[in-house]
């Protein structure tokens, strides 16, 4: 039975990809990260649980490099679901070069006979728990123990980022997007189970590879990390978070944009209203600009944070073919072309002298800007006079 939640996960992982990935970036790597993760527990499975030789040297030393992905993985999707721009800078690459290096130092072993391997799997994991091997560049006790810091540290830095950015924004806008409090719990949750799972693992691994005995609260590591208290900690762990994932069904059907609340919205229609489709594979550049159009007429820009990822999300069309539209045939960023459309509402709701009963700081929020002075800024860039300037000719206008 124990074997049915990583398959489970495993399972959740391909269905997201399937889903979701096309949608925007940030999906791809929440899948990719479960996929690891969930692999992790079937190698743990294979290795100690399953009693198969065979199994056993399937899963010894080939699947150490996805430990090194994880904390790479979760930062990149933090990264990419906070971010405007959900494409990663060339220098983000570099944080794959530990698992490179790890990939390059097993390679004594993965280069062995298959048999031979089944032998070493065997006689290290059952009988001697002896793993010094002959690897290149790092050595295997060396990994064992780096792979948990590797991940506690990433999971560190990782929230620590997302809470910089928040703070960032928060100066910048004097307000938080809306969703910002279910991503800072599920970013928590992730960060804190891979703290958890990595330090019991970091534990365990001290005692059983060095053999050192030490005490942490007054209880003795050999109880505390005992094979059967590090299984049964990290299974509970990665099952609950996958468990945690279905508790957050904005963050399982892959909307993590800005979407404004509806209050008398069940979590049944939240989450029909979150369900993906399958996104359109192709789709011609006038059929879009006649999606677009009706799209627009429901005025989704004036949320605050509409985005391109809403966006993606709503008309089930890939980011990549929507910024492609807006740099190339419109010659004109997201960000840019957001701000048109904003300006030209204001002006449309002037014009239909809407405006007599708000403030300009009312209407810099009915048409979604973050703030006044953003909302003045970019209305004197597109009309040359401020919002004030423009009712006041409008006005005379009018009058005469």
């Amino acid at each position: 039975m124990a074997i049915l939640a990583p398959l489970f996960g495993i399972f959740t992982s391909f269905i997201l990809i399937y889903y979701l990935s096309s949608l925007n970036r940030s999906n791809f790597f929440l899948s990719l990260f479960f996929l690891c993760c969930n692999l992790i527990v079937l190698v743990y499975y294979g290795l100690h649980f399953s009693k198969n030789i065979f199994w056993e040297g399937v899963c010894f030393v080939h699947w150490l490099p996805l430990s090194y992905l994880l904390g790479p993985l979760l930062f990149f999707y933090v990264k990419t679901t906070i971010a405007d721009n959900k494409k990663l800078k060339k220098w983000d690459w570099l944080h794959l070069i530990p698992a490179f290096l790890i990939l390059c130092s097993t390679l004594p072993f993965t280069t062995l006979s298959f048999s031979e391997k089944m032998e070493t799997a065997h006689r290290i994991v059952n009988i001697t728990n002896d793993y010094r091997l002959p690897f290149f560049i790092l050595d295997f006790e060396f990994i064992l123990i780096s792979r948990s810091i590797h991940v506690i540290i990433y999971s560190l830095l990782t929230y620590l980022y997302f809470k910089r950015v928040t703070q960032i924004r928060f100066q910048v806008n004097k307000s938080l997007p809306s969703n910002h409090k279910v991503l800072n719990k599920w970013f928590f949750i992730l960060c804190f189970i891979q703290i958890l799972i990595a330090s019991n693992t970091l534990g365990n691994m001290v005692v059983v590879v060095y053999g050192h005995n030490f005490n942490v609260f007054g209880l003795s590591g050999d109880k505390l990390f005992s094979d059967e208290h590090f299984f049964g900690l990290n299974g509970i762990a990665f099952f609950a978070q996958n468990f945690f994932l279905f508790l957050f069904p904005k963050i399982l059907y892959g909307n993590v944009s800005y979407i404004e609340k509806i209050e008398t919205e069940n979590l049944l229609d939240e989450i029909k209203s979150n369900l993906p489709k399958k996104s359109r594979p192709t789709i011609e550049i006038q059929d879009f600009e006649i999606l677009l159009q009706a799209y627009l007429e429901k005025i989704p820009f004036v949320k605050k944070e509409f985005t391109l990822s809403q966006m993606s999300f709503d008309l089930k069309i890939p980011e990549r073919f929507l910024s492609n539209y807006f740099n190339k045939v419109l010659d004109i960023t997201f960000s840019e072309w957001r701000k048109d459309i904003r300006i030209e509402y204001v002006c449309q709701l002037i014009a239909s002298e809407k405006h007599k009963n708000l403030t300009i700081e009312a209407i810099s929020t009915i048409a979604g800007f973050a703030s006044r002075s953003k909302f003045i800024e970019a209305f004197k860039e597109r009309k040359g006079v401020t919002p004030s300037a423009f009712i006041r000719s409008l006005s005379k206008e009018l009058v005469s």
